[in-house]
């Protein structure tokens, strides 16, 4: 058990740190989830079926665990919204040029500040699909959900996206034909 449990955490510990950091958005309050969730991996990895990939079950015990920190807050449905900053996502691309990397990183960075109009389930589809790169089952695996209902939060949370960032285009100045959210 010790060297499939030093593999999981090995292998999963950056993704699943991230998640938790996106979903509470603090460093040490995800670390101390982050602990969570392999405690909670330790003592139920014998009950694991096999039925979805350890990286789904790691990510479907990370919500759970973000589920139960916001729970126990005070006024936790007023807490999540505020606990989502976007700005410091890393843009990751093998040889870009300075002048792309400052567009991208700008295109970025108001892709994550119009999420914080969407809905904690919508924010979540989104951090899975897209930053984790899961498939629609895999994310519905995770999140414990059919894949119609993660097919229609991604696109419900997709179209809040895309009228937010015409929204924030206009209001920089910029042209709002570029504004294309899809996958």
């Amino acid at each position: 058990m010790d060297s499939v449990f030093n593999e999981l955490y090995q292998k999963y510990h950056h993704d699943v740190f991230q998640f938790l950091f996106y979903m509470v958005r603090n460093r040490e309050q995800a670390e101390d989830l982050v602990q969570e969730v392999y405690i909670r991996v330790f003592k139920s990895y014998d009950r694991f079926e096999g039925k979805s990939s350890e990286k789904t079950w790691l990510f479907s015990i990370a919500r759970n665990v973000a589920i139960d920190f916001f729970r126990k807050q005070k006024g936790w449905k007023e807490r999540i919204l505020e606990k989502f900053d976007w700005s410091d996502n890393q843009v990751k691309d093998d040889h870009p040029i300075p002048e792309e990397i400052t567009v991208q990183r700008e295109e970025v960075q108001w892709v994550y500040k119009c999420l914080e109009n969407c809905t904690v389930d919508q924010r979540a589809v989104i951090i899975l699909r897209y930053i984790h790169d899961l498939s629609i089952a895999e994310t519905a695996q995770a999140l414990g959900w059919t894949e119609s209902k993660v097919k229609t939060t991604q696109h419900r949370s997709l179209k809040v996206l895309k009228r937010q960032m015409e929204t924030l285009f206009e209001k920089e100045g910029k042209n709002s034909e570029k504004v294309r959210v899809e996958r």
